[in-house]
């Protein structure tokens, strides 16, 4: 079962539907037990559609209302059963692809202004939703909770392949970097603090924060607001800025202070609870060339102590890497094929070029040269290293090399068809109702047999 996934662009273009249009949007087209489905809901999932840049299509629709069909059906069963997903699971979830988007959109700056809107309105927006999915993925979950799969039935999957229908694999790489970033001299960081020092002072003497974050602020999603980021809570930014915002008292304004973004001074304009109402002004050093090459020298060091064998790559990484997404792991690079599933083997399509371009000449075992890259799209730049673990050239599926995509693939087979026969009966004994408007969706006749 798919989960609905809400991107970014469509609540953008929903927000500007006036509130007229949203009323006559507002009609039902579907009852699921005491569960509602309106037109709106249903639309907005093919704004989503489309402003994914697919061609316009009704029958679009026709699987979206079958996607919300099950969802409320689940949810349906979750409320006789008990079944609760708490306020920490939501804000969990959305505070994971509040960072899956903004490593999408390359930083929270950009991410908001991309949305026009702070990340705590947007949250906002998203929670019921993301709540009543959890509450349907937790059912499904109680349901095929006993759906285990042993080797025996994994051989028995993979052998109902006809042999000239295997799967084509491609090929996978296992990489693992070592990142690092330059860094600044006190010395060197010294006029950025001074410049943002100098700004706390006007302000304090009188001069607008506002004018002064338009004119001087370095983020770019906050600078043409006058520096305002709404309201935040504790959990959406880095631990620097959070400690101040939720220090000071309304009015107040916080010394110089730096983050991984750069230096800002930050004004709690209100306070309610657990938000503060902030606004900062961001300033962002510039890498000299000093520090360069000091990062170079560094690098080569680690580079030559793991080629002496002093200590092994996994621990380098941990200790010198600068990603945090990969310093803990043994540096080793992950890749998502949906949000929740990560896994190491990567398909070489999709490594980043200059990665690939690296890797390419490389045997199995070998660690990188040093090799600068520069500015990313989250604005690091520096030196990198590199470990090939593993290569798997393509090849037609085989238990052997792809034991795991085939136990996943004989696993979702077996849960599918518990939660099939699920819904089967549920469906005999829950009140559905739905609108004859898409009585032609193939896609439904079996839920139209039970439409009451």
């Amino acid at each position: 079962m798919k989960r609905i996934l809400y991107i970014l662009i469509a609540f953008i273009a929903l927000a500007n539907n006036s509130q007229a249009q949203q009323k006559n949007l507002d009609k039902v087209v579907a009852v699921v037990g005491n569960n509602i489905i309106l037109l709106s809901e249903l639309n907005q999932q093919y704004a989503i559609y489309l402003n994914q840049g697919n061609p316009a299509d009704e029958r679009v629709k026709c699987m979206y209302l079958q996607q919300m069909l099950i969802q409320k059906l689940l949810k349906q069963q979750a409320e006789i059963d008990s079944i609760i997903v708490d306020e920490k699971q939501v804000d969990d979830e959305l505070d994971k692809r509040m960072r899956y988007q903004m490593q999408r959109m390359g930083g929270q700056e950009k991410l908001e202004q991309f949305l026009n809107k702070s990340i705590l309105q947007y949250k906002d927006e998203m929670r019921g939703d993301v709540k009543e999915g959890l509450i349907a993925q937790k059912m499904q979950a109680k349901i095929t909770e006993n759906a285990t799969i042993t080797p025996h039935e994994v051989k028995k999957y993979f052998e109902s392949y006809h042999k000239d229908s295997l799967p084509d694999i491609g090929a996978e790489v296992e990489v693992g970097e070592i990142a690092l970033y330059p860094k600044l001299t006190k010395a060197e960081k010294q006029p950025y603090i001074d410049k943002l020092e100098e700004l706390r002072k006007r302000i304090v003497a009188g001069e607008d924060f506002g004018f002064l974050a338009k004119s001087y602020s370095e983020d770019p999603g906050s600078a043409s607001e006058g520096g305002d980021y709404g309201f935040i809570d504790r959990t959406m930014m880095v631990k620097e800025f959070t400690a101040w915002a939720f220090k000071l008292r309304a009015g107040e304004i916080s010394p110089v202070f730096e983050t991984d973004f750069g230096f800002h001074i930050v004004q709690v304009i209100e306070r309610r609870g657990e938000q503060a109402h902030v606004r900062h002004i961001l300033i962002k050093p510039r890498f000299t060339a000093e520090s360069i090459e000091r990062l170079k020298l560094k690098a080569d060091s680690i580079y030559n102590d793991i080629n002496a064998k002093r200590y092994p790559f996994s621990y380098a990484a941990s200790t010198y890497s600068d990603n945090k997404e990969t310093q803990y792991n043994g540096g080793m690079l992950l890749y998502a094929d949906n949000v929740t599933n990560r896994t190491t083997f990567i398909p070489v399509e999709k490594l980043d070029p200059n990665v690939f371009m690296v890797i390419d000449t490389m045997q199995v075992g070998q660690i990188s040269k040093p090799f600068y890259f520069a500015p990313d799209k989250m604005g690091n730049e520096g030196y990198k290293i590199l470990y090939l673990k593993s290569k798997i050239p393509p090849h037609k599926g085989s238990l052997e090399l792809d034991y795991p995509k085939f136990k996943e693939r004989a696993q979702k087979e077996k849960e599918d068809k518990i939660v099939s026969e699920w819904f089967e009966k549920r469906k005999e004994t829950t009140y559905i109702k739905i609108d004859e408007e898409f009585g032609g969706c193939n896609e439904l006749k079996l839920w139209f047999k039970n439409n009451k």
